[in-house]
């Protein structure tokens, strides 16, 4: 069965807590999610600022390949004709062939949001959906606050989507606003409707304020929603919205409906991180399916059952929505997670190497390094044990300075490097120290590697280990660098932050060698 898939991350996700999408951002994000054969997508209400009115105006000259646009707004005021409200005027102007807009379904917010009677609320529904439908629009109807609606005056509530669906509604979709409903509620309620919704599609637009969104949104598929609503990562405003890259998998992968084409659903987990990279937002890592830990496996038990049979602890596939399988090195490894992780080195059985290797692990770790996040110095450290770390420069020298010119401050950074028996010697400045060491390390390195041309550092973090010390204390540093195929995390330690960098970003700049298959001078 095929379900509707509406977004409204331009709309409802927006709202979420530190998120803003410019105008440019919502037009990428518009291309982005109709390639992914999306067959709606709410772009904002223009009736309620600027930047939307401008959406709208743009996107209607952009020809689209499937998704619908939708434009949202509410029923008219109270006490005013729908011919004369700003805000429906609004909604016709911005020209879109769907229009949503949502009416009250709880007698409370009619009574004291709306404050107006339970009566003139109907026909503020019916009236607005009339004007709407009468001027060619096709009309979804968004029953707001339904289920609280349903469970406090059952009457009233059901009376509001029947006079929507009398009034000419393509689709009414049930809202649980305050994400507070439950999954067994979610299915009672839909059983309610469908005794007297009989002609109209129904969808489900679910909150997560009860971290329910996803279940509840699946719970009301099984109970005959044929659109789901939801927002790209969950966002929105307070705990925000059903999560559809979570939703669609779970109904397409594991209970046979059909949302996205499925060699489009093999690239959710990049379109999951284009959207935290237009909205500025640091990726969540566990999150379902598309995380960067969802297919991370860190026990040994676990790892060793994962080389023997995938499915003992994976539910899917990860290909299947784009990500990949990930095995951590930390103390809780096992002989069977080394072997995992050295296999590249034709490497396959336990042995002398593997005990080696693990014991340096464990040795480094309890000095406080980090390798989850530190793959390139975990694979440099397997060189180094096996005897096959090839040695590409030293630094014989270096000097940070931090000095205020002219009313601003300046990092500078000053490195001698050996690359067999040819010294270096540069200067750089940077935007911090770190960054101008960075930046003095390749400008030293790059006539002999040029490959570093193509390396950037892409995230930089400080742990403070023993903040007991103060200002002795231990930090370590993980740096996660970049290049046109690749992103690698490298870590360093010491009580000097500077120090700790250095190891880091050589590490990094080794590591970008020796993947690279460069040979040593």
């Amino acid at each position: 069965m095929k379900i509707e898939v509406y977004d409204t991350t331009l709309r409802d996700g927006s709202q979420g807590e530190r998120v803003s999408f410019s105008l440019e951002d919502k037009i990428k994000l518009v291309h982005k999610l109709d390639e992914f054969g999306f067959d709606y997508l709410e772009g904002g209400w223009p009736g309620s600022n600027p930047k939307d009115e401008e959406f709208f105006q743009k996107i209607k000259k952009i020809r689209l390949q499937k998704a619908k646009i939708a434009a949202f707004g509410s029923t008219r005021r109270a006490k005013i004709s729908a011919g004369s409200d700003a805000n429906l005027k609004k909604l016709l102007n911005a020209e879109t062939e769907v229009v949503t807009i949502f009416g009250k379904s709880w007698d409370l917010h009619v009574k004291k949001v709306l404050k107006t009677s339970l009566s003139e609320n109907l026909d503020l529904i019916s009236d607005s959906i009339h004007y709407l439908k009468e001027r060619g629009r096709r009309v979804f109807f968004d029953a707001e606050h339904f289920f609280d609606g349903l469970r406090e005056n059952r009457v009233y509530a059901l009376e509001t989507i029947r006079r929507a669906e009398e009034a000419g509604a393509e689709r009414i979709i049930l809202a649980d606003t305050n994400g507070g409903s439950l999954p067994n509620q979610i299915v009672e309620s839909f059983a309610e409707v469908k005794k007297l919704i009989k002609k109209t599609i129904l969808g489900i637009h679910a909150h997560n304020d009860g971290g329910l969104g996803v279940a509840n949104t699946i719970a009301a598929v099984t109970s005959g929603a044929k659109q789901i609503q939801g927002t790209i990562n969950g966002l929105g405003e307070r705990c925000g919205n059903a999560d559809l890259l979570v939703v669609i998998p779970n109904l397409q992968l594991k209970m046979g409906y059909l949302c996205l084409d499925p060699e489009k659903l093999k690239h959710i987990t990049g379109l999951s991180r284009y959207v935290y990279e237009l909205a500025n937002l640091v990726p969540v890592n566990n999150q379902p399916f598309v995380g960067s830990s969802a297919f991370a496996h860190k026990g040994g038990i676990h790892v060793d059952a994962i080389r023997k049979e995938v499915r003992s602890y994976e539910h899917i596939d990860p290909k299947t929505v784009g990500n990949e399988r990930r095995i951590l090195v930390s103390e809780l490894a096992g002989g069977g997670t080394i072997l995992f992780k050295i296999e590249r080195y034709g490497i396959k059985e336990k042995g002398p190497e593997t005990k080696k290797i693990l014991e340096e692990l464990t040795r480094l770790e309890k000095e406080g390094y980090e390798f989850e996040a530190a793959e390139g110095s975990f694979q440099l450290l397997v060189a180094s044990a096996l005897g096959k770390r090839p040695v590409y420069f030293q630094l014989t020298e270096f000097r940070v300075t931090v000095e205020r010119r002219n009313g601003k401050v300046v990092s500078e950074a000053t490195v001698k490097v050996k690359v067999k028996d040819r010294l270096e010697h540069t200067i750089a400045e940077g935007d911090g120290p770190v960054n101008a060491l960075d930046a003095a390390l390749r400008k030293a390195l790059v006539r002999f590697y040029p490959t570093l041309n193509q390396m950037r550092l892409t995230d930089y973090r400080v742990r403070v280990l023993n903040p007991e010390a103060a200002t002795a204390a231990r930090v370590r540093v993980l740096i996660e660098s970049s290049d046109q195929s690749d992103t690698w995390g490298t870590v360093g330690l010491s009580e000097n932050i500077i120090e700790a960098s250095l190891q880091a970003l050589s590490d990094s700049i080794d590591y970008k060698l020796m993947k690279d298959g460069i040979k040593e001078p």
